[in-house]
């Protein structure tokens, strides 16, 4: 009996992905365990492996199809002894309901064999076809009526709209009516207000983008936020820093074991602060709170199209030169997008740093369920007071965002300086 693969559920709050690539073609055999497909999610690129062997038959859902709904049948196996033809001949489980009868003129033109079909209506009116889709048909005046769709269920996606631009697709006249007299329909259409037409480039949400405009939006709605700031000076930091550097041991290549970042020291301060007041080291839990043994502290990573939060676990039990290269290494992995869920899903706290770009100071937007998140601002040369006079010294400025809920004003005032005092005496943090 011929077994199908369907759309897996990549992580905990996957509930669609794009199928990026397929690595197999019709006919080919595969073992149990191979890599069959690339499936991208809001977050990272991720291979998908078949749980058993047998020979690729049919591929209901093409590469390139954006929101395939977890569940869906995205290809069909033909298991050892069965007639691949035979298999792959059977009405795919993703199948619509039969059209209607085609109108003559219809019925009198040429079909290619195997040509998708148009999306089904619903009730006579509604076309199956994905958000992009609609809107890039909107833009270009295409009536969608007279585009095939590819897709589940003969739902119509990008890839449909491009490939009938391209060809040349006839538009209906009130489309083209449409498109040429009416820009404020258009306006309607990307949300441009007031913008001219041809004064903009409609730029279409990726599933990154819409995850983090849905999460941080709940956030500032949901999450009540308290703002605390501290001024913290680095230059024993900084001279520590220097001193660990410059004692690296050569690694496999000759080059430094390790070179550590005042973020990694960041890292490790707020992990032993989180340690140290551990009513601050909890996350929200819907009514309730979780208090953590452990201290995970996911840190906000700049990648094409957004930002991702890989985690460094047990960042209080590491050592500094280990926080460094586990880093370095979830950096460069999460720019490539090939991070697996369980190394950016979690974590106690946050950590934001935009000192790199020049920023002195800024306000995080805590990541739920986290109760923390520290905005970390850049280090400058300040003038401070002493008993001795007025000195030049090198100031940080970190703002902590704090979950009301979770953490009250005073513990989150403790954690603050606890944090302060372990940067500005930082021999504690190798201690």
């Amino acid at each position: 009996m011929p077994i199908t693969l369907t759309m897996p559920a990549l992580s905990p709050t996957m509930e669609e992905g794009t199928l990026a690539t397929w690595l197999i073609a019709v006919g080919d055999k595969f073992e149990a365990g191979d890599v069959v497909a690339e499936i991208e999610t809001d977050k990272a690129t991720m291979e998908f492996e078949v749980p058993e062997g047998g020979t690729l038959a049919r591929i209901d859902v093409p590469a390139g199809t954006e929101g395939v709904a977890v569940g869906t049948v995205i290809a069909t196996i033909a298991l050892d002894g069965e007639d691949v033809d035979t298999v792959a001949s059977a009405t795919p489980t993703n199948a619509a309901a039969p059209a209607a009868e085609p109108a003559p003129e219809d019925a009198a033109r040429p079909e290619p064999a195997n040509a998708p079909q148009p999306a089904p209506a619903a009730d006579g009116n509604r076309l199956f076809a994905s958000p992009l889709a609609r809107r890039i048909a909107a833009e270009k005046g295409i009536d969608l009526a007279d585009v095939p769709g590819s897709g589940p269920r003969g739902r119509i996606v990008r890839l449909d709209v491009e490939a009938a631009l391209s060809g040349g697709a006839a538009t209906s006249g009130a489309s083209a009516a449409a498109a040429a007299t009416a820009p404020a329909q258009a306006q309607a259409t990307t949300d441009a207000g007031p913008y001219r037409e041809g004064t903009y480039e409609v730029v279409e949400l990726d599933n990154m983008r819409k995850t983090i405009a849905r999460r941080l939006t709940e956030s500032k709605q949901t999450v009540p936020h308290f703002y605390l700031r501290a001024d913290v000076e680095l230059d024993a930091l900084l001279a520590l820093r220097s001193q660990l550097n410059a004692a690296a041991p050569a690694g496999a290549d000759e080059a430094p074991a390790y070179k550590i970042s005042v973020n990694d020291l960041v890292i490790k301060a707020l992990a032993r602060a989180l340690h140290d007041v551990p009513d601050a080291n909890v996350t929200w839990a819907d009514g309730s709170m979780l208090r953590h043994h452990a201290v995970d502290v996911a840190v906000a990573v700049a990648i094409d199209g957004g930002l991702i939060t890989p985690i460094i676990r047990d960042a209080e039990q590491k050592s500094i030169s280990a926080i460094s290269n586990a880093m370095k290494d979830l950096a460069a992995r999460a720019r490539s997008r090939k991070l697996s869920p369980e190394e950016y899903q979690g974590g106690t706290t946050s950590v934001s740093n935009l000192g790199m770009f020049g920023v002195t100071s800024f306000d995080a937007v805590i990541n739920p369920p986290h109760g923390t998140i520290l905005a970390v601002g850049a280090g400058t040369r300040r003038a401070v007071v002493r008993d001795s006079g007025i000195e030049a010294a090198t100031v940080m400025t970190v703002t902590l965002s704090v979950d009301h809920r979770v953490v009250d004003g005073a513990v989150g005032a403790e954690l603050l300086a606890a944090f302060k005092r372990l940067i500005e005496s930082p021999l504690a943090l190798i201690a």
